[in-house]
């Protein structure tokens, strides 16, 4: 079989194979239940913390994500790029709190920062502070914003965010991506990952919304669709606030845009009076220096930050254009929280800034492309139904011959293979997060040595499949 081919935006990465063979799924189903039965046999210890902690907390995890049947791997301590976890067994993160991790484990400029807080600070005023007004002028060059305030969690950042934009709009309705995940808010719950049958038509998905969810109106456009965009728009533009959007998909492996999309749904957001939303949660420093928009060329009037920022902290921010955040300002859109902007998150944030050069995020991204290239190769000699996405630090093997450029495309993967690759990967001491859909992190702590292990079980997992 022969890809397909489509042109995704310059500043991204994306590699399909020439020529790609199916894969026998008896043997993926052969192959599945061996490791199963080695992931039980080296990891006893993690099955008896994960009954113990289910008596206190649902599913024995402190998050919903973290589980997965039979059970998760509990993991002890952490530095630079590694893991150990009850078993004793050493793991390479290649997960890295999906970004969050971004100068490794334990990274002594954090630690020196925080530590000197911690004995010498403070952790907590509520009050102003010169440590957070330091900070918030350095994110005001590095990202281009006019103003930001800080927040907790990403959650809290796009809530903060279209709460702004309504404020300053005078309007309720939202516009988002099918199959975006913008944290918890509800208004961004919508659509997360609906099944298929209830989502409606591909080229018009039907909002999906949880039982437990009070969403508002709330607008679903398939990613890389810019006619289905401005036909919502053209129809409804007078109820909606904003357009809330990744600008690189990254809940769903990592979906591109295609070229020249961005700048086309900036262009009609202008046209209609709508305000541009960029969730940089996942992105942020991970996509470069000054975040996603600025290495995709495209200004949106709010960006959502959080992960990358915080050296492992607690850390997020929302900010973006004067006119916008003025709604803040005069109150139209009050903004409260106890631990925003604490000493203790500010000292790490200062040292994520100093650490996360130019040169160090170029190093890490290049390792990155080098493992890319790697894989690249893998999936060429043994002519796998698969193909790399990459954007800055981050990179996926995403198993289809051709693009996944918006939900319909990525419910259409082999899901079968994605969940045998990332358990071979854990049973070889490789771990990738677990929904079978997310991405790895090259952060500053890894090697190319640490990326060649990555490389080797992936080959050796090709040869297991065609075997």
């Amino acid at each position: 079989m022969t890809a397909v081919t489509m042109a995704h935006d310059p500043a991204t990465w994306r590699t399909l194979p020439d020529r790609s063979t199916p894969i026998d799924h008896e043997r993926v189903a052969a192959l599945m239940a061996q490791e199963w039965a080695r992931f039980a046999a080296t990891t006893p210890a993690s099955g008896e913390h994960n009954a113990r902690a289910s008596r206190s907390l649902p599913l024995g995890v402190t998050s919903s994500f973290q589980h997965w049947d039979p059970y998760p791997i509990s993991v002890v301590s952490a530095r630079g790029a590694w893991l150990t976890d009850v078993d004793g067994r050493q793991l390479l993160d290649l997960s890295m709190g999906f970004g969050a991790m971004l100068v490794g484990h334990l990274n002594p400029v954090v630690v020196e920062k925080v530590k000197e807080a911690l004995e010498k600070t403070g952790t907590l005023f509520v009050t102003p502070s010169p440590t957070a007004t330091q900070v918030a002028e350095r994110y005001q060059q590095r990202f281009g914003l006019d103003r930001l305030r800080f927040t907790n969690s990403g959650t809290e950042s796009t809530m903060y965010a279209v709460r702004t934009a309504r404020a300053y709009t005078g309007r309720k309705a939202i516009v988002k991506l099918e199959g975006g995940y913008h944290g918890g808010y509800d208004a961004l719950s919508v659509s997360v990952k609906p099944a298929v049958a209830d989502a409606g038509p591909e080229d018009a998905p039907t909002p999906v919304t949880p039982f437990e969810v009070e969403a508002g109106t709330v607008h679903v456009v398939p990613y890389n669709d810019i006619d289905r965009l401005r036909e919502v728009l053209e129809q409804s533009s007078a109820e909606i606030a904003a357009v809330v959007m990744e600008p690189v998909m990254e809940n769903i492996g990592i979906v591109l845009p295609d070229a020249g999309y961005l700048a086309a749904v900036r262009a009609a957001c202008d046209e209609y009076g709508v305000l541009l939303i960029f969730d940089e949660v996942k992105t942020g420093l991970t996509a470069g220096y000054a975040g996603a928009a600025k290495r995709l060329g495209v200004t949106p009037d709010l960006v959502t930050l959080a992960k990358s920022i915080g050296g492992g902290l607690p850390l997020a921010a929302f900010g973006g254009r004067e006119e916008v955040m003025q709604a803040v300002v005069d109150n139209r859109m009050p903004h409260f929280g106890t631990y925003n902007g604490n000493p203790l998150v500010m000292a790490a944030a200062m040292a994520v800034d100093e650490v996360c050069t130019e040169a160090a995020l170029d190093a890490a991204e290049g390792i990155n492309d080098d493992a890319l290239v790697a894989l690249d190769a893998v999936i060429a000699e043994y002519e796998l139904p698969a193909h790399t996405v990459g954007f800055g630090v981050k990179g996926a093997v995403t198993w289809s011959a051709t693009p996944v450029r918006n939900y319909r495309d990525y419910k259409r993967t082999d899901f079968e293979v994605a969940e045998l690759s990332w358990l071979w990967g854990i049973n070889r001491g490789v771990l990738t997060p677990p929904g079978l859909d997310e991405q790895w992190l090259v952060s500053l702590a890894h090697t190319k040595d640490d990326m060649d292990l990555l490389v080797g079980e992936f080959r050796d997992l090709a040869e297991a499949l065609r075997a």
